[in-house]
Parts: structure tokens; sequence; C-alpha cells
């Protein structure tokens, strides 16, 4: 199944675009499996001026309010599509410390979400303080993936034998994602741990071994920016390896 598990909407400061248009480029790209997964502050303050405004002015209930209202949303649109493709209801949550604003509320709810993407868990000012494991205990979420994340450095850095960490992960259904964005919002940069775990045998022997999932992400901005046939080509290097992708039966 050809999957795209991060996108992103007008719900996002960073997009532009309705969750329709979104879907229905990704069902002209021939994209079987697509997860819309804006980030929890822009679904959460709705507009960036009450971003900017400080977090005691605006009300725990309105964050709730506004992330059921997104959830709902989705929905429709789930639904809407289904004869034509399976959209997954995703969160991208922000863990960084240094943007207080962008942290997800310690006690807001997202377990209704199909998944969550944690994003920078390797950055010194996460809120996750580098455990994984409770931060996704915390989400609550059927899914966890990890994103925008060198999970080896990550691993290496905790002093964790990265075979064991990621069967770890495989056991408790967090899955890494393969971040393949090559697009105008990112400067059509790549991500150097991307690109380094598609050359590097030992890295792919030791996902292979632990049983642990990869996702593919276009992490996409604007409709016009997207590229399935670069979303196709990694599904299949990672098939082709052997490897299961997020959701595969």
């Amino acid at each position: 199944m050809i999957q795209d598990l991060h996108s992103h909407t007008y719900y996002s400061f960073c997009g532009k675009d309705s969750p329709q248009a979104v879907v229905e480029a990704a069902i002209k790209g021939g994209i079987e499996l697509f997860g819309i997964c804006d980030h929890n502050y822009g679904i959460g303050m709705a507009r960036f001026d009450a971003y900017l405004q400080p977090r005691s002015v605006i009300a725990p209930t309105a964050i709730s309010w506004l992330m059921q209202k997104y959830y709902d949303h989705i929905s429709l649109i789930k639904e809407k599509y289904k004869d034509d493709i399976k959209v997954l209801c995703g969160v991208e949550v922000a863990t960084q410390t240094r943007d207080y604003k962008a942290e997800l509320p310690e006690n807001e709810d997202i377990s209704m979400f199909d998944y969550c993407l944690i994003e920078n868990l390797d950055d010194s000012s996460s809120i996750a303080k580098g455990d994984l494991f409770s931060f996704a205990k915390r989400c609550g979420c059927p899914a966890v993936g990890v994103a925008h994340t060198d999970m080896f450095a990550f691993i290496k850095s905790l002093g964790e034998d990265p075979l064991e960490y990621f069967s770890r992960m495989a056991e408790q259904n967090i899955f890494w994602e393969m971040n393949v964005s090559y697009d105008s919002i990112h400067g059509y940069r790549e991500h150097p741990y991307m690109l380094e775990f598609f050359k590097n045998e030992q890295q792919q022997d030791i996902v292979r071994a632990s049983g642990v999932r990869l996702s593919v992400g276009f992490d996409g901005h604007r409709v016009e920016d997207y590229l399935p046939e670069r979303i196709k080509d990694h599904n299949k290097r990672i098939t082709e390896l052997g490897i299961k992708l997020a959701f595969e039966e």
C-alpha cells in the first residue's frame, strides 16, 4: 500500500491548502494511504494572531474544542473519499520547550487520533526529555511515529543498543518516519538521516531485525509542490529492503 503519512493543510500555520485539496492531490498521484497530521499548535490556536498571544490568555477548553473540531472535519473527509483513498487523521506533536506556546498542553487529550507524529525528539529542549516511550504513552494514540529525528544518533546519545531500542519501539507500535520532503517550504533540502539510512546497510540490517516499521512522509505544505512519484519510490525502496511499512497488514 503506497503511503504518505505526513501532510499539512491550512490548519497548520505553514500550510496553505484545504484538506479536500491535499487529499485530491494524493488521489491524483496514486497514493493509497494518506495521513493528514497538522501541527498541534496550529489546530489548537486556530489563528496565528491567537498564537502570538501569551498562552495564559488562551483557555484550555478552547484548545480542546478546536482539536475536536479538527478531528471531526478530517473524519468527514475520510468518509467523503473512502471509495478513492484511505485517509487517516493524525496530529504532529511539537515538543520543543524553547517555544512553549507550540508545546502540546500537558493535559490535552489526543488519544482519538489515528496516530501522532512526535517531532524533534532529539532536540535538547524537548519536553520528552529523551524518553520516547513515556511520551508516546502520554500521547495515547493507537500508533505513534517519530519524525524529524535521526534515531541512530539519538539512540547513541542515550547509550542504548540500537537493536534493543528499535525492538522496544516495534513492541509498542512506534514507527520511524523517513521524511522525504523536497519542496519550497523546506528549501528543497533533504534530511541527512534519511539519505544515510538508504545507503547504510548496517542500519538497514538493524531495523529489519528489530521488526520496527517505517513510514514515508512528504511533509507537504503546498499542493503545487507535491511529488507523488518520490513518495512511491521510497515506499518501494523500503519494501524491497524487507522492512514493513506503518499500518501495513
